[in-house]
């Protein structure tokens, strides 16, 4: 009796495990809105690789260098400082691959994908998107 019920929890652990990974996200949209009137907005996508998450943002509005980052907290609430750097969006493109993280950990928090006015007014953001499933 004792040998089956073990091994009856071996294969209920392993059929949970599974179907964890199986739920994993690999593919994420974000939309990204104006902030402050800037009218700049767009989307970002986030895509699950073995290396870590690739995120490509496509922004409407501007075409000057202009920081991004994924930020700790949500559009309205947000942490100033970046949780992980992204390529500044230029021309309206920024494609980086955040190393050694899963869509599933930026999901299990509060995070946002913040872009700032430019190189020289960081201060000032100009579109956000909160990372949520």
């Amino acid at each position: 009796m004792k040998r089956s019920f073990t091994f009856v929890a071996a294969a209920l652990l392993a059929l949970s495990l599974a179907g964890a990974a199986l739920a994993a996200p690999t593919h994420l949209n974000v939309t990204i809105a104006s902030l402050n009137h800037s009218g700049e907005h767009g989307s970002a996508t986030l895509v699950q690789t073995k290396g870590g998450v690739v995120v490509t943002v496509h922004l409407i509005g501007n075409k000057a260098a202009q920081p991004t980052h994924i930020h700790a907290g949500t559009c309205g609430n947000i942490n100033a400082a970046p949780e992980w750097p992204l390529h500044n969006t230029v021309n309206g493109v920024s494609k980086t691959l955040v190393s050694g993280v899963t869509i599933s950990q930026m999901l299990a928090s509060h995070y946002a994908i913040n872009i700032h006015k430019s190189l020289l007014d960081l201060k000032d953001y100009v579109a956000c998107g909160n990372i949520k499933g």
